[in-house]
């Protein structure tokens, strides 16, 4: 019997032990902030002269660290290596597999605060956000492991006299997984050892602004007693590395998280032969979203308006399921709008590593520049409400923004920002709102605030995003609990977290003996 699954619990701050925790986090990552990281190669350690340079964007000054960056020979070498381990790590027992991850989670709850002190310093988030990142990755790490004790013997088919039939999983072979930024540390080891525990072997490419935390994982999967060759990192420019690993013979299953262009990239190359290539490569991808709060005439306004804004300014609204668009039923417009503003307003962005800010910075100069310019788009398709100030002297800081009055085609509300910019519009009424909330080429998450019973099984049948929420805000999905996936240009609705998951990483096996 596998123990049952509980998540990791959140930290709270409000106490003081947990409060000097964290200090004492920021001050082991501040301890080794600037050094350098080596790319690992079938267990062997490589140092490059080219280095990708991790900085912290909320203080431009300040090096986080300096990675390795791998060329085209280190990817086909970590290739090698990963094509050489396949073939002892698939036939290890599952209950070795997952003692690996289990061993990783342990010694990532020792160090947690470490941990998410370093996605404050090089991701830019919030105490509590960091904390969650870290719990996920814990998650993830505890919910993989015993997902794969629960399929290790298959499943049942029938059998018949003098027959004996089997159904059994095996892994596919050797994997890209190519991990973001803003889920650095949960989304990249969720990812990761997904692939692994189900016996493959794996090249990790992290994302370039986030490669230390990443780096600290592998640390971890060593000292969990991971073989060589089963994890190889591999930090490096997508041109480079990721297009020709992408494109690789041996690569049979591709795992990215990222931006909708990027996803279909990536998915375009993958279905393409190449020469001594014998299977069809799998691709498994998590991509944008455009996420919409719908609040019906009949509901909770302050807990509307306080879900909105959590969902909309919470790590700087780069997630992507991040509240962009609000959808108000136009008898509760105003009040729900005027609400957000008054709660917008009392917040701050600023460093992190000060609890007094709410929101930190964007991630880097490019992603500011982008929010910065979709502001100015906002001011011309409707009203600026709160926000629309940006400062980058220091670090990537943009004040949360509210634009009202939008009509539901507007840029802002079709077009994905990836930043701390939410949208209003009016609808007639709750069929127009969900009508509205529909009409985006995504599908990733929604919520709907409403007492009305028939409402709600509306939305359920008729609301077409892959994680739909009730009377809370449209973020903060947890392993096991709300399996996390979209429609659409969202991504193959993967279902993270999710008791599919892992078969995405086998291929089913039937076995008939007669006797």
């Amino acid at each position: 019997m596998v123990q049952p699954y509980k998540h990791e619990p959140f930290t709270d701050f409000n106490k003081e032990e947990n409060s000097e925790a964290y200090l004492k986090g920021l001050e082991t990552v501040k301890g080794y902030l600037g050094q350098d990281y080596d790319l690992l190669i079938g267990g062997e350690r490589i140092s490059t002269e080219d280095k990708i340079v991790s900085v912290n964007p909320a203080n431009k000054e300040e090096v986080i660290g300096r990675v390795s960056k791998a060329n085209r020979d280190h990817a086909e070498q970590a290739m090698q290596a990963a094509v050489g381990a396949f073939k002892t790590w698939r036939k290890v027992k599952a209950e070795t597999r997952a003692d690996v991850l289990f061993k990783a989670a342990a010694i990532i709850r020792r160090r947690k605060h470490e941990f998410s002190a370093l996605l404050t310093k090089e991701a830019g988030k919030p105490w509590s956000e960091a904390d969650a990142d870290t719990a996920e990755a814990i998650d993830f790490l505890e919910y993989y492991a015993r997902q794969i004790l629960e399929i290790k013997d298959g499943v049942p088919v029938n059998s018949r006299p003098n027959e004996y039939n089997r159904y059994d999983y095996i892994p596919l072979g050797v994997g890209i997984i190519i991990s973001p930024w803003n889920f650095p540390l949960a989304i990249m080891a969720g990812t990761t050892v997904a692939a692994i525990v189900a016996g493959n072997t794996v090249l990790l490419k992290p994302a370039s602004t986030t490669p230390i935390v990443a780096a600290k994982f592998v640390e971890v999967m060593e000292e969990a007693g991971l073989p060589k060759g089963v994890l190889n990192f591999v930090p490096g420019s997508g041109a480079e590395v990721g297009d020709y690993l992408v494109d690789h013979k041996d690569t049979r299953f591709v795992s990215f998280t990222g931006s909708r262009d990027v996803g279909l990239r990536i998915t375009e190359r993958a279905s393409k032969l190449s020469e001594g290539q014998i299977w069809i490569k799998r691709v498994i991808s998590e991509m944008g979203g455009k996420d919409t709060i719908v609040v019906d005439k009949e509901a909770d306004l302050e807990l509307a308006a306080q879900s909105i804004v959590a969902s909309a300014f919470s790590f700087s609204g780069q997630k992507c399921s991040a509240c962009s668009r609000a959808v108000i039923v136009e008898d509760v417009y105003d009040q729900v709008l005027n609400r957000v503003v008054e709660i917008t307003k009392e917040k701050k962005a600023g460093n992190p590593e000060d609890t007094s800010n709410f929101t930190g910075p964007v991630i880097d100069q490019a992603a500011y520049d982008k929010i910065m310019s979709y502001i100015e788009i906002g001011k011309e398709e409707g009203k600026l409400m709160a926000g629309g100030e940006g400062d980058d002297s220091k670090g990537f800081f943009i004040q949360p923004t509210i634009f009202a009055d939008l009509s539901p085609e507007a840029r802002i509300m079709k077009e994905e920002i990836f930043g701390p910019v939410v949208g209003f519009t009016k609808a007639k009424d709750f069929d127009d709102a969900i009508e509205i909330a529909n009409n985006t080429e995504y599908g990733l998450t929604g919520a709907v605030i409403t007492t009305n019973r028939e409402h709600i099984q509306k939305a359920r049948e008729d609301f077409h995003v892959g994680n739909l929420y009730f009377n809370r805000g449209c973020t903060g999905a947890i392993v096991g609990y709300q399996p996390f996936g979209g429609f659409n240009m969202s991504g193959t609705d993967s279902k993270a977290g999710g008791p599919d998951y892992i078969m995405l990483h086998m291929q089913a096996k039937t076995t008939s003996e007669m006797y």
